[in-house]
Formats: C-alpha cells, sequence, structure tokens
C-alpha cells in the first residue's frame, strides 16, 4: 500500500449559469497534508466532490499517481483507494455504530458472522484516538460523536488518498490533535495522502505540510506551511482589498465590568439520555448577567442533553432550573417573559422549520404577539418587514424573506436564528456549538454578537467543544465529565493543560 499523489488539471464545475470552479490546478504530493483554505462558497467543497466522483466536472481533469481517472461515483473513487469525510453526515441513522462502520466496507458478504465483526472492530478501536459505543445509533450521538463516527469509518478502510472536509470542527483541540497527528504519521510514514479542508490556522501551521487558497472558485495560491504566515493566508483567501486583520480571527473585546445578579440557576440536575441511562448527573452551575460561562467537555458527556433540558426539548427527571426568581419551564410564555432565547446546535434541524420561508422562521417568537398579531389576525406585512430588516442588519445571504430557509448555507442559517433570537434584548442566552462548520468571518461576525450581548448584561452559557472558542469568549469555564461539572475556573489565564486533563476525565492527574 502506498500514498497516492493528486492533481486537477483546469478543473471546472458548473452550476447553471453560476461557475462554483473555475480551472482549477492543484498539486497534492503523496504522503503529505495538503490543507485547503477558503471562505464559504469558495469552491473547496465542490473541488473535493468532484474528486470523489459526488459531481461531474464541466471541464478539466482528475489524475491519480500522474493517469487521468474518470471517477464517476464515490463506488469508484472507493475502488482507487480514495476516501473522503464529509462535513454533513452520511451515516445511517437507524443502524448501529458497528453497523455503519461495517457498511463502510462497501461490498459485504451474505452472512455477516458477527461475533468475528465485533472483535475485528473492537481491536481496531483500539488504535483509534477516540471510542464510540458499538451499539450506539447515530440517533443517540452528539454532532461531535457523529463526526467522530464519520472519521472511524475512513480510518476503517484505510484509505491510500484521505480527503477531510472540515474533519474538526467539533472535536476538542486534543482530540483534532490527536487525529490530524495519526494521519500525518500515516502520510508521512508513506500510508497515505491528505487533502484537509479546514478554517483553523493553528491546524494549518501544525499539520499540514503544504497549504492552498480558493477564491470566488479560482485557486489563487499554494505554498509549503513554513514559507507562508497566517496573515498572508488571510490575505488571499478574502483579497487584497481587505486587510489581513479583518480576515483573521478577530472578535469584540470582553469589557472589564462586574457581573450582576444571577439570571440561571441550575441546581441538582438529572436527565436521562436516549437510551434511559443517566446522561447529567447532579449538575449544579449559575450564570450572572453580563457574564458567559463556557461548557468545556469531550463530545457526548452530557452537553447535549444538559442544553435540551434547559431549552424544553427533554424531560428533567430531578433537579430544578430557576430563572431570575422564577422556577422555568421554557414554556413559550416564560420565554417571552423572562427574555430567555437560545440558538441550538445544528439550528437548521433544532431552531427552524426548514419549508417555510426565511421571514417566517425569523417570525417563530413574535408572530402570535402584538404588533404582528392584533384583533386575533396576523399581520404578516409586520413580519415581512422585520425580517427584511433583520436580514440587512446580520447579513444574512438569501434571494429573499420568501425563501425557504433549508436553501441557505450553514452561516446563513445561523445568521438568521441569532437575528430572531437577538431581535429584542435578551436576559439569558443559550448556546450550543454555535459555529460549527462556518468560516472564520462568519465565526468572528457570530462571536462578536455573543460577545456585545454580554457586554448589554445578557447571561450567556455557551456549551462548545472546541475549547479555543471558550478561551476566546468565556468569563468562567467549566468542565463537563460523564454528566457532571468537574472543574471551575476563570477562563483569564485558565491553564490549557489542566482543562484538557479535566476533560479527559483524569483532573486528579498531573498535566503535562
Amino acid at each position: 500500500m502506498h500514498a497516492l499523489s493528486l492533481e486537477t488539471y483546469k478543473l471546472t464545475k458548473r452550476f447553471g449559469s453560476f461557475t462554483a470552479m473555475d480551472a482549477v490546478n492543484l498539486k497534492v504530493r503523496p504522503g503529505t497534508v495538503h490543507a485547503l483554505l477558503g471562505e464559504n462558497g469558495a469552491g473547496k467543497s465542490t473541488l473535493v466532490k468532484c474528486v470523489v466522483g459526488y459531481y461531474h466536472p464541466d471541464g478539466g481533469a482528475v489524475m491519480i499517481d500522474g493517469r487521468e481517472q474518470a471517477i464517476g461515483s464515490p463506488t469508484v473513487a472507493r475502488d482507487l483507494g480514495i476516501g473522503m469525510v464529509y462535513q454533513h453526515f452520511t451515516v445511517v441513522p437507524g443502524m448501529t455504530v458497528a453497523e455503519n462502520l461495517l457498511l463502510a466496507r462497501g461490498k459485504l458478504p451474505a452472512v455477516i458472522h458477527w461475533k468475528a465483526v465485533r472483535a475485528e472492530l473492537e481491536a481496531f478501536l483500539q488504535t483509534t484516538p477516540f471510542r464510540l459505543d458499538l451499539d450506539a445509533t447515530p440517533m443517540e450521538l452528539s454532532a461531535g460523536e457523529k463526526q467522530k463516527l464519520e472519521i472511524l469509518k475512513q480510518l476503517y478502510l484505510k484509505p491510500r488518498l484521505l480527503i477531510l472536509d472540515e474533519p474538526t470542527s467539533v472535536l476538542t483541540p486534543q482530540e483534532a490533535d490527536e487525529v490530524l497527528g495519526l494521519l500525518k504519521q500515516r502520510a508521512h510514514a508513506g500510508d497515505c495522502t491528505v487533502l484537509m479542508i479546514t478554517h483553523k490556522f493553528r491546524e494549518v501551521a501544525e499539520h499540514a505540510d503544504d497549504v492552498s487558497v480558493l477564491r470566488r472558485g479560482a485557486l489563487v495560491a499554494s505554498h509549503a506551511v513554513g514559507e507562508v504566515s497566517a496573515e498572508q493566508l488571510a490575505a488571499a483567501m478574502v483579497g487584497e482589498g481587505k486587510s489581513a486583520k479583518a480576515a483573521a480571527f478577530v472578535r469584540e473585546e470582553l469589557e472589564g465590568h462586574e457581573a450582576g445578579p444571577v439570571r440561571l440557576a441550575v441546581k441538582a440536575l438529572v436527565v436521562a439520555g436516549d437510551r434511559g441511562e443517566l446522561a447529567v448527573q447532579s449538575l449544579s452551575l449559575s450564570v450572572r448577567g453580563g457574564e458567559i460561562v463556557g461548557v468545556a467537555g469531550v463530545s457526548g458527556n452530557g452537553q447535549r442533553e444538559l442544553m435540551e433540558a434547559l431549552v424544553g426539548q427533554r424531560p428533567i427527571e430531578s433537579g430544578d432550573v430557576h430563572v431570575g426568581a422564577e422556577r422555568f419551564h421554557a414554556t413559550r410564555a416564560q420565554n417571552r417573559r423572562l427574555k430567555v432565547r437560545s440558538l441550538p446546535e445544528e439550528p437548521l434541524r433544532n431552531a427552524c422549520v426548514g419549508e417555510l420561508s426565511v421571514g417566517h422562521n425569523m417570525g417563530l417568537r413574535v408572530f402570535d404577539a402584538p404588533p404582528a398579531a392584533r384583533s386575533g389576525w396576523m399581520h404578516f406585512g409586520v413580519l415581512r418587514d422585520k425580517a427584511r430588516a433583520l436580514i440587512r442588519e446580520y447579513g444574512v445571504k438569501t434571494q429573499g424573506e420568501g425563501a425557504q430557509i433549508r436553501t441557505l448555507s450553514g452561516g446563513n442559517v445561523q445568521r438568521a436564528v441569532l437575528a430572531r433570537e437577538l431581535a429584542e434584548e435578551a436576559d439569558l442566552l443559550l448556546v450550543s456549538n454555535p459555529v460549527f462548520g462556518l468560516d472564520f468571518a462568519a465565526v468572528a461576525e457570530i462571536h462578536g454578537r455573543l460577545v456585545a450581548a454580554r457586554n448589554r448584561g445578557t447571561a450567556v452559557l455557551l456549551v462548545s467543544e472546541d475549547l479555543d472558542e471558550l478561551l476566546a469568549l468565556s468569563d468562567r469555564i467549566v468542565v463537563m465529565s460523564e454528566g457532571r461539572i468537574v472543574f471551575e475556573c476563570a477562563a483569564a489565564g485558565a491553564d490549557r493543560r489542566t482543562l484538557g486533563a479535566h476533560m479527559g476525565g483524569h483532573g486528579h492527574a498531573e498535566a503535562a
């Protein structure tokens, strides 16, 4: 088995009159990790989907090991030794983790000897950076765990060219480093070649050998990583008309002020998981007005169940939640009266009605209250005008307020939901993985909105599996492990290694 080289020659893809990728010449050396950068819509996913046969290019060629290949489908790509971890999940929801891993092989025998297969899968998991329950189904997994399953599927197949589309968006920095470090070792050993789409300059600097930048469908730069700075790459991504500083990770500064009264008080909360197990165990925390409390933890340690319980999507077994002086049940009336808003994980699935328009989705909080509703009638003109104003203010890219919200990109769905939730002053904001899969410009904008809300006095509870995000935004950080809060500290000056040790369940160990 040897690592494959990849070369594209004038690769072009059009969607109607729109040219998504224009005559791209990309060279990926065998046995290297090659990073691909670019803003959302730059053509990165289009390029790699042409390489794996998901799209058919309108011009140009794909060459593997110097030979032109007609890759008509992902099956052809797999037979050539090409694997891909997609940004959007491709696992089968009703099948177990074990069945999804086995299905990744493509060709299966008529009779599967499960005892032998499970032993093989258990042995495989011993060699990987993280483990999953082989009997769990994707419906029971968090977004981060589903992403891990996508990565495990490809590691199991041992491809010779592995393409990763935003593989670490919902992994902790430690997990990301483990996965990318493992892949870099395999690449440098000559076993595979890695082409990685990412928005994180840290990952490029630490794990990639070469880097290329796409902008508006064209290849605008290719460098050895050691010969280019993050500022140069950022400038290449957005064009010379914008400053590199504006392109880099920039957020509004946390204003120094005393936190206000406790807005959210969670006491001895117990919440069951999807299979009846205790996912949240006697958890207590508080959030004051004017502070961001970040919840850190490895995916699958109860964060999803905690936030679903707080927003009313999951029943509470015991314990209680208070917002201000009032016991909180997350009813629609309470949310309105107590000014509680939320930005959940995967907002298109959890906070929107995909078939409804952008305007109607933006009006879901207010359609039944004045001025949108008067004398028993709903005034659509009020909702339309409000939606248009929010679309302008939050820079939501859409064909209009009448477009179905499911037609928007992930970043624009995030902007639309955040616009709705912050359209009026919020006293409490519950946020889960707010920038999953977004480019750095959208990340900076949404982070800035969260910090601005905090600076106006909003209490923000922020769950994120990205420790860098929590360290940048939070006033305090609490660590969840196995459904419990196991550590708490001020974010300023927090030690990343100590946090990582607690996240991994080894808080008693010396962080070395």
